[in-house]
Parts: structure tokens; sequence; C-alpha cells
């Protein structure tokens, strides 16, 4: 196992780690100045490189944080803690910007250090792992047997040109579906163009998919080619072609009829060599029992079923889409990307996801944004996800109302975006009344008592202040000394209650 490097102008705190950490078997090098870590990052090797990084923040030569700069910048994945005093909280917050792992106050607890630095240590090695699975990840993720049968049809299709419908629930991954098809088809050399049948106005629609020629309408001032001519000799993807407007299909049935279409205003037939790929979340079948689909157009699309698993089906992917998704968003802002513990992976695991992988893409981009640190915990999860868990049989009566029978949070919070193709969620309001809050408190209150509990005081105030602290820190992103600000608090108060609370 490679070494954890300790760093620190004082040799008794490297002595202490050191044999503290030499009891747990695991290897140390110390360094008394920032300069030292350089030079030696410089001429290690993978092997003898650092699997951790321990350092404290002032020391002559170099602070750590300019340190935790420079070392992200060359070895991005490598965990630092830096270790400082009570005093330097601000420079705590500084750390944690820069992508430091964890801060390690001192006068510090010398068994909770090495917790700490043991926790490091898993978190490393389970992210090296997983970015070895992401380097060789193909373009579809998925170990759930419900998913290895898609790959296993998509490989089937693979010398095929055949018309695919694909079904699934929305934020499922069609598209994805659809593009590995077209990569693995003889048609992989052309066009793969993708049109959304339910995002583009009816009296448009026709225009977008065959063209028009000029003058053929109010606007036409040029000739332009529609997106069958777009995806000549490649794949077109008509997705939510349960949408259709009716007479519209039965000018998509004529193309994959006679391969052949006229642009709007047009007189010459233009021949299409075009595969269609389909794709839909609704029951065409009942679709076309309701008059609404034509049969015809149904048979001449259904030539082979694919139908994508929703992601509850397969949740054993979780972790591995959750990591995925946290590395693309990390890429996307050009930030550092963000781990998450065991535990907020079971959380999500046992998440409902009704918008699926789309969903979960736009929790982790949330979560790039808002965690306050560089490991992601269960209470980082945004709202959407803590609420979905059983409701007690009361309302709580700390930060949630309940209207309608639905738990609404009490300080509104950013969360990811529903998917564009579900209905809106219905609104309640943001903010329960102050005579509701208090209601909720006695009833809480009177539940307590009535069952016999003799700490009600402490309980209730325990989950009270937890509350007020964990609002703040989300509202200032994890700055503590500015939560304490909003909140009334001095920093050394909010700090001893965080570690009181059991909030670290």
């Amino acid at each position: 196992m490679k070494p954890i490097w300790i760093v620190d102008d004082d040799q008794s705190i490297r002595f202490v780690l050191e044999k503290a950490l030499m009891r747990e078997d695991l290897p140390t090098r110390s360094f008394t100045n920032a300069r030292e870590v350089l030079s030696a990052l410089e001429a290690a090797n993978d092997e003898d490189g650092p699997q951790i990084l321990v350092s404290d923040i002032r020391m002559p030569g170099g602070s750590g944080l300019d340190l935790l700069t420079k070392v992200k910048e060359k070895h991005p994945g490598l965990p630092v803690i830096i270790m400082t005093a009570f005093s330097d909280l601000d420079s705590a917050v500084s750390a944690f910007q820069g992508g430091a792992f964890e801060y390690l106050p001192k006068p510090f607890d010398l068994p909770k250090a090495v917790e700490l630095i043991r926790r490091a240590v898993e978190e490393s090695q389970r992210e090296e792992v997983a970015e070895e699975r992401m380097a060789a990840a193909p373009e579809m993720l998925g170990q759930a047997p419900a998913m290895q049968d898609v790959f296993r049809a998509i490989g089937r299709l693979s010398q095929s040109n055949v018309t695919v419908m694909i079904t699934g629930e929305s934020g499922s991954g069609k598209e994805l579906v659809a593009r590995a098809l077209h990569k693995h088809s003889p048609r992989a050399n052309g066009p793969f163009v993708a049109i959304n049948t339910a995002a583009i106005p009816k009296d448009l629609l026709e225009s977008e998919l065959f063209g028009h020629e000029r003058g053929a309408f109010t606007g036409a001032q040029t000739m332009r080619r529609g997106r069958f001519e777009q995806a000549e000799g490649g794949t077109l993807f008509l997705d939510e072609i349960g949408d259709m407007p009716f007479d519209l299909q039965t000018r998509l049935l004529r193309v994959l009829s006679d391969g052949h279409f006229y642009r709007v205003g047009g007189h010459n037939a233009i021949k299409a060599n075009v595969r269609v790929i389909a794709a839909t979340h609704q029951d065409l079948e009942q679709r076309v029992k309701e008059g609404v689909f034509r049969e015809d157009l149904f048979h001449r699309l259904n030539v082979i079923r694919l139908r994508l698993p929703a992601l509850r089906e397969r949740r054993e992917d979780v972790p591995m889409l959750a990591r995925h998704f946290l590395q693309q968003s990390a890429k996307q802002l050009g930030v550092e990307p963000k781990r998450i513990s065991d535990a907020a992976i079971e959380r999500l695991m046992s998440f409902a996801f009704p918008g699926n992988v789309r969903q979960l893409e736009n929790i982790c981009h949330w979560l790039t944004v808002m965690a306050p640190a560089q490991l992601i915990e269960p209470k980082d999860l945004p709202p959407e996800v803590l609420e979905s868990a059983p409701s007690a049989a009361l309302p709580s009566a700390l930060g949630e109302a309940r209207v309608g029978g639905a738990a609404v949070p009490s300080v509104p919070v950013a969360a990811p975006a529903a998917p564009a193709t579900e209905a809106p969620a219905e609104v309640f309001p943001a903010t329960p009344t102050l005579a509701g809050w208090e209601s909720a408190l006695e009833a809480e209150a009177q539940h307590l008592l009535a069952a016999g509990h003799h700490d009600v005081w402490d309980q209730l105030t325990k989950r009270f202040e937890s509350k007020l602290i964990l609002t703040a820190l989300q509202n200032t992103r994890g700055r503590r000394i500015e939560a304490a600000q909003k909140l009334g608090i001095g920093r050394n108060t909010i700090t001893r209650k965080i570690q009181e609370l059991g909030l670290e």
C-alpha cells in the first residue's frame, strides 16, 4: 500500500500521527514544509507516491492551501486532509473550495484523526477502482440483467437496417439506445439525426421532417432540407412518436412504405435512404385502440421492439451511473470531481427515480454544484431524495409542513429540474405559516409526552438546532462562519454545536 504523507513543521504532530498510523498498519512518510513535498511528488512514480496527503495550513516556506492548489493541479484525484487550528476555520472553508477531502481541527482527538485518515484511504482506493472502470466505460452503462438484454439486442441488430421501436419511460435513455444502434450498424459512417415530434408545433413539424420549397408558405424565403434529407445514408431517430399528429402519420407511413417523400410545396418525389428508429413512452397499442395512432403505421414501426427498463428496475446500476455522472458534471464545470459515500449511494438506490436516468444525471449535476464538501454524504442529497423516505405518522415540527398530505420543506432549496417531458408537479407554498409551524411543534410534543418520553425537551431542542444549522449551512454552501453570522451566533458556538449534534 502507498504511504500517507504527513506535512507539518511541528515535530510532535508528525511523531504522534506516525505512531498512531503505524499501529493501524498504515505506512507513512513525513515532511517539514511544502517545498519538500512538491520535490518528492516530482520524483515519485505511481507506486511510491502518496495514498493520502495530510498537511498543516501554517508552515514556513509556503502554506498548506498553496500546497493544496499545486497538488490538485497535477494530482486531482489525490485526497488531501488539511490540519488547522480553530482560529483558522476561514481557511478550512477555503480548503474545501480548493478541493480538500476534509479538514482536521487542532488540537485533534487522535482516534478521530486516524478514523478520518482511514476513511480517506478507503475512499481513495474505491475511487481508483471506479476511475479504472470509468476509463473503460462504453457509451451506455448497465450491469443489471435487464440492461444486458438490451445490449445483447443491440449486438444482434448490429448488421441490420431493420426499423426499431424503443419503448420506455421518460428519461430512461431511449436516445442513447438509438445512437448505439446507429453506431454499431452498417450506417455508422452516415449522419444520426434526432427529432422530438412532441417538442415541435404541429404546423412546423411537417416542414421539419420533409423540408419545404421556396414560397411554399409565408416566410419560406428559401428552400429548406428536412430531417429525412439531412439523415440521408444514416439514421433518423423519431422520439415521442406517439405524439405525432394523425395527418403527418399518413405521410410518414408513405415514406416507410415506398421510400419516397415530397417537400412541403414540392412536386418532385425525393428518394429516402434512411433507417428509421422510433421511440415512445406511451402505450401505442392503446393509442391505436383510441383511434389517435394509425394501426398500419404502428405495424410498420414495430418490426423490432426494444423495451428499456426503468431505473428502479435496475437499482444495481445506480452506483456506477452516479459516479459516471459526477465525473461528467465535474468535467463540464471545470471543477474537481466529488466522491460519494456508500451511505449516500444506498439512499439513492432506495429512491424511486420517477425521472429515471435523466433525473439521476440532474441530481449528480446538482450535487456537483451544491454539496458543501468533496465527499457527498446522505445529508447532502437534494430534498426530492431525502423526503422520499416513508414519513412518520405525525408531521415533523422541525422544518416541515403538510399541505394536502404532502410534505413541504420550510426553506426553498434549489433542486434538479424534472425531465421536460413529464407533467409538472403540483406546487405548494414553500413556507408554512407561523401558526402552522407552532401547531406542528405542539402536536409533536404531545405525541412524545403521550408516549411516555422523559427527554422531550432534549429531543426537540436537538432536532430544532440541527434543522436550523443544516438549513443555514445549505444556504451558505457549507461556509460555517457565514452561517453563524446569519443565525446570529458565534463561530465557536456553531462549531461546538456541529460536534455535539453529530453534524460533521
